[in-house]
């Protein structure tokens, strides 16, 4: 293999202003294209029909270094073949095949990775980019190409305050940023993680410390990773002064919906699965975010209320304390009716699962209106979330087919029209 200083830019350079370099380069691009063509004949024939292979690891290695060793192998050739009829030496071949022999290196170990990570937390196409960035930065380095690059970016520069900042700092400290936020985010995961499962604290209080937790490391990462590349925290002075006078004016309503999300889950007054009614819409909660909380109506259509609305306006909350609610159905019997009879027949039809025993079902007598006499069945429902469509239906059939059977007599409003005869 050849060591950095034989791979520097202006060698390749210069060899590449001659007619034996452009021949060179010529000819590993034909090599290039040909592993290209072989992977892609590798890939049709034992991976597109079989894509079972894909999920093994030995085959999927194979899969991986079918372009790379395949190109490395004819450069390999080419750079024999350069040796015995050529006098000038193979640089330009010898480079190509040096970087094509760490794109294998490369490749292999970015699958070890994701052999060894959990399912679904490294998968192919981010592997892919890893191979490709960092093979980038090895044929940067490898050729000499980085000094002038990394010069370039540092000419690049403008003033913050008294810090100088420059284009290689701002891409340094944005990958250091990402990969503290990143570890942050892995760690605020584990914790979420373990907070949820922890079922004798309550689901609100697990959820604000999670959120809380999130919120902490985040702030935490950018404090650690902004010293780390060199740029002072009294640069963010400037940029916390802008986000207060944001704050102020045009990000006034955000942080008072993300204030008012905390307030809501400290206080536990809503929680997942509470029925609630806000401003005449009627749902239960299935989500609770740090600026708005998700109700889901019964015709399965979602309102996204924001948490603002929740503190700042009257909420009726029909399962805070007890998820049990009252509802009543309506019904008239015609007089000469045995009223006892009637009263035990509807706490008889009130027998529902969804009806709670305990209190029990009542029945009561109204008033004796024109027609009718005018009864009222209540009972308590245990689980209002699924609706009182449904159970009023069945009860009512259920209420119909016992006065049938006994004969009681469900009247409808007569009306008797007398003509007098007008005589002279």
């Amino acid at each position: 293999m050849l060591q950095r200083d034989e791979l520097i830019f202006d060698s390749l350079s210069a060899i590449l202003q001659t007619m034996p370099g452009m021949i060179q380069l010529a000819l590993g691009l034909a090599c290039g294209v040909l592993g290209w063509l072989l992977s892609g004949y590798v890939y049709r024939h034992f991976y597109r029909t079989h894509p079972e292979r894909s999920e093994r690891f030995l085959p999927y290695i194979g899969l991986r270094l079918a372009m790379p060793l395949s190109t490395m192998l004819l450069l390999v050739i080419s750079i024999f073949t350069w040796k015995l009829l050529g006098t000038t030496p193979a640089k330009v071949l010898v480079t190509m095949a040096t970087l094509m022999f760490w794109l294998s290196v490369i490749r292999v170990i970015s699958a070890v990775l994701r052999q060894a990570l959990p399912r679904g937390r490294f998968e192919s196409g981010s592997e892919h980019f890893m191979a490709m960035v960092l093979w980038l930065l090895y044929a940067a380095w490898a050729t000499g190409i980085d000094a002038f690059v990394i010069e370039w970016m540092q000419s690049i520069a403008f003033t913050v305050g008294k810090t100088r900042l420059d284009l290689l700092m701002i891409i340094n400290a944005i990958l250091w940023v990402s990969i503290i936020v990143i570890g942050a985010l892995w760690v605020s995961r584990a914790i979420e993680s373990r907070l949820m499962r922890l079922k004798d604290l309550d689901l609100s209080l697990r959820i604000v410390f999670s959120k809380i937790a999130r919120t902490g490391l985040l702030v935490a990462a950018v404090l650690i990773a902004l010293p780390v590349v060199g740029i002072d925290l009294t640069v963010l002075s400037v940029f916390g002064g802008a986000l207060g006078v944001g704050l102020g004016f045009g990000l006034q309503k955000i942080a008072s919906n993300y204030v008012s999300g905390f307030i809501i889950l400290l206080d536990r007054s809503i929680r997942i699965g509470d029925r609630l009614e806000v401003e005449g819409r009627l749902g239960v909660v299935t989500k609770i975010t740090s600026r708005f909380i998700v109700l889901k109506s019964a015709d399965g259509s979602e309102a996204l209320v924001p948490n603002e609305v929740l503190i700042s306006s009257t909420v009726i909350n029909t399962s805070y304390s007890d998820k049990a609610i009252w509802t009543s159905l309506p019904i008239g019997v015609a007089y000469g009716t045995d009223l006892d009879l009637a009263l035990r027949l509807l706490k008889e039809a009130a027998d529902h699962p969804r009806v709670l025993k305990e209190p029990g079902p009542s029945a009561f007598v109204l008033e004796f209106a024109d027609s009718s006499i005018n009864l009222s069945l209540g009972v308590w429902v245990s689980d209002p979330e699924n609706g009182f469509l449904g159970l009023k239906s069945e009860i009512n059939l259920a209420i119909w087919r016992k006065f049938q059977e006994n004969g009681i007599q469900i009247p409808f409003p007569q009306r008797e029209i007398r003509i007098l005869k007008d005589e002279a």
